[in-house]
């Protein structure tokens, strides 16, 4: 766990006035350019808790909530009596606990026994094992492959994105939950597993064999005109310091971009350590546990002054929208895209008498301003859809990049 200190509400401090006004008025001059000129638990890949304080979701672009909701909070010695009572009994301990987790009105905590839950912790190194599908739940309960990881078993026999996933070894999928579907696609290295499928009213059913699997949480791509664009996947172990080694390896003048389109959040731990390649010390976050405020608080000694744009979208989830609201509050970034997906919940493991682990709502996180995202997302300052890096590039030019 985090040994982070307690503040006080009123150590809250609003967006730095001065930096976030120049900003701003850089902003709206771009804007003007702009319109002058007519110029996203989703995977088996990347979503799963981890062993710390995690801020990670399942990705649904297309159920963006409209409204903040109450989260709910299992209660942890019911959900481990829950265990215990079952397992004396012969029973299930796991499913017990879940049900207990299910009724409490938690809809991000979940149970696992031991080797899911040293599975799903591999996700946060980057490595899983699996057939290299990342799934989104569609409004109507299907279960739609977003993308197939390159050179994957998946890929290798032909599956694409917009396949619709019917069932797994025979187990209907439609109305699941992202991570009950990804628990029945995870396995050993090795395994077979059918697919059942369907694509453009042709039925196909595919058997394959699930492989140990492996994805860089950051990419670093460079643009004309001096724009180093950083994509960071998830927030898995060691992202954070590759943020700020790409930060530091740009060249001087540069502008950035940085991409949490489609990040499903990971370790907060790595997140505000993202955040820090941009600020200067001061906070990050505050979050809740149990009734108790914490705060996060970002190294001092990031990159402060070269202009920053952040490509987001409603796949934007937790700890990416945990970034991406510090930099906005702090005004250190403009947020161009659509609205994020709204999840401002934390939750951390619990172990439980039979072995198994509960990964349960803990609380909620605020932006440095005050703001709760959970259920209501981040709004950018600059909209945009398709062509959203063309309308950073525009952003970024008028801040002075390329000039």
């Amino acid at each position: 766990m985090l040994g982070l200190p307690s503040i006080p509400a009123f150590c809250l401090r609003p967006r730095d006035l001065r930096r976030g006004a120049a900003l701003t008025l850089a902003f709206v001059a771009a804007v003007g350019a702009a319109a002058g000129t007519g110029c996203w638990d989703r995977a088996d890949a990347v979503g799963a808790p981890g062993g710390a304080l995690t801020a990670a979701g399942t990705q649904n672009p297309a159920a963006v909530p409209e409204a903040p909701r109450d989260t709910g909070t299992a209660d942890r010695e019911a959900v481990a009596r829950a265990a215990a009572e079952a397992a004396a009994e012969g029973k299930s301990g796991k499913k017990a606990a879940q049900e207990v987790v299910s009724r409490s009105g938690d809809r991000w905590g979940m149970v696992y026994d031991q080797g899911e839950y040293a599975s799903f912790t591999d996700d946060l190194d980057g490595r899983w094992t699996g057939v290299g599908l990342w799934i989104e739940n569609r409004r109507d309960d299907r279960i739609d492959v977003e993308k197939v990881q390159p050179g994957s078993p998946a890929a290798r026999s032909g599956l694409r994105a917009g396949d619709r996933l019917l069932s797994v070894d025979g187990h209907a999928v439609s109305g699941l939950r992202v991570c009950d579907v990804v628990a029945l696609l995870r396995g050993g290295a090795g395994t077979p597993v059918v697919l059942h499928l369907t694509r453009d009213g042709v039925d196909l059913t595919e058997t394959l064999r699930r492989e140990q699997l492996h994805t860089e949480p950051v990419t670093v791509r460079q643009l004309p005109g001096g724009i180093t664009v950083i994509k960071v996947a998830s927030f898995s172990r060691g992202s954070g310091e590759q943020v700020r080694a790409a930060v530091r390896a740009a060249p001087p003048g540069a502008g950035f971009m940085l991409d949490l389109r489609g990040n499903p959040g990971g370790l907060v731990t790595e997140a505000v350590t993202a955040a820090s390649a941009f600020l200067d010390g001061g906070l990050v976050a505050t979050y809740d546990v149990r009734g108790a405020q914490r705060a996060l608080y970002a190294r001092s000694g990031g990159d402060t002054e070269r202009p920053l744009v952040a490509l987001v979208d409603g796949g934007t989830m937790s700890a990416a929208e945990l970034v991406t609201g510090a930099l906005q509050d702090r005004g250190r970034a403009v947020a161009v895209g659509t609205r994020t997906f709204g999840k401002g919940s934390v939750q951390m493991p619990t172990p439980l008498p039979d072995g198994s682990v509960a990964e349960l709502t803990v609380g909620t996180y605020r932006t440095p301003a005050g703001r709760s995202l959970d259920g209501s997302g981040i709004t950018p300052d600059l909209a945009a859809g398709d062509g959203v890096e063309e309308r950073a590039r525009t952003v970024l030019g008028g801040l002075g990049v390329g000039r």
